[in-house]
């Protein structure tokens, strides 16, 4: 076999996959909604099952249902019906995958569904079968040509594709966002884009507070001490007036010679740009970006006047955030 024969073969598969979730598409109706408010509104754990191919897609749903929100997990049909049948409560929904919904192995778990009436959602192609009868929710995925005439190829597709909107519908449902997917994603690239200004900023003692009425020769020495290349200058109530920048301080000093004898308030850069702390980390990188400068001071938007950190570009940079 040549390779021009191979390009033609994966065309082929691609084909019949795109073929089946085109198929798919069109069979998405009320029981597919019907399928998502029970997911969201689910009290307990969702729990998926399949066998063989069916089995590895049932994982890889509850994973994603996991990621967004659901409480899931998948267990597999012959070790359910060895003990595995006792993780699934009253207050479970049950998902089960099956292309033809007759495989001997699922009979077991139905019956078991049944007669706990633990919710069934069965996702199935065949309407005679036993899977398809005994679901509470019935999501029929249309037949379709497997690749090779044999092989589970466009059927599994076609249920990864279907577990993948069922999880995001719910997520929607739920109006699960950016803020709750960091929480489950702290770790990797996810995680760090997702990383807000809070999550890294200098705050306490470290942050460079001085006083407006300070001389600017006490302020040089604190702004040495600190290493941030900024100042936060305050008034008497503690409210942030201004700051001062040492690439700020360089240049008043090349027209004032007897800057240090002044109070900072006379050379400190009035409203600064500042930034909320529930805003993105990746957001205030793009700001200091656009303005060229390397620091930013942190507020709450509840009491805008008052800093509660500063964060620097050397910090987002070292926390993967680009």
């Amino acid at each position: 076999m040549n390779k021009n024969k191979f390009i033609n073969l994966a065309t082929e598969v691609i084909n019949l996959e795109i073929k089946a979730l085109q198929k798919l598409r069109k069979n998405i109706n009320k029981s597919f909604s019907d399928a998502v408010i029970k997911i969201a509104n689910c009290q307990s754990k969702v729990i998926l099952c399949g066998v063989g191919k069916s089995g590895l897609i049932a994982s890889k749903i509850a994973a994603t249902l996991a990621s967004v929100g659901t409480p899931a997990f998948s267990i597999t049909a012959s070790e359910a019906s060895h003990g595995d049948l006792g993780m699934i409560s009253k207050k479970d929904i049950l998902i089960l995958i099956s292309y033809s919904g007759k495989t001997n192995e699922l009979k077991n778990i139905i019956q078991y569904a049944n007669r706990n009436r633990i919710y069934l959602i069965g996702i199935v192609s065949k309407k005679d079968s036993i899977l398809y009868k005994a679901s509470d929710t019935k999501l029929l995925i249309p037949q379709v040509i497997e690749a090779g005439g044999i092989v589970p190829t466009a059927s599994t597709t076609s249920q990864l594709a279907l577990g993948d909107a069922l999880a995001i519908a719910s997520m929607k449902y739920k109006k699960f966002g950016k803020m709750d997917f960091k929480k489950l994603h702290p770790a990797g690239s996810i995680g760090a884009q997702l990383k807000t200004v809070e999550d890294i900023m200098i705050v306490g003692k470290k942050i460079p507070f001085v006083d407006e009425n300070l001389q600017t020769d006490k302020a040089l020495k604190i702004l040495s001490e600190k290493k941030l290349g900024i100042l936060v200058v305050r008034n008497k109530k503690k409210f942030t007036t201004g700051i001062i920048t040492d690439g700020q301080i360089r240049r008043f000093s090349q027209k004032n010679l007897n800057f240090q004898s002044l109070p900072v308030k006379k050379i400190m850069t009035k409203k600064p740009i500042f930034i909320d702390k529930n805003e993105l980390a990746a957001k205030a990188l793009s700001i200091m970006n656009n303005n060229k400068i390397t620091s930013l001071i942190v507020n709450n938007k509840n009491k805008p006047k008052t800093t509660i950190g500063v964060i620097h570009v050397h910090t987002i940079l070292q926390s993967n955030i680009s």
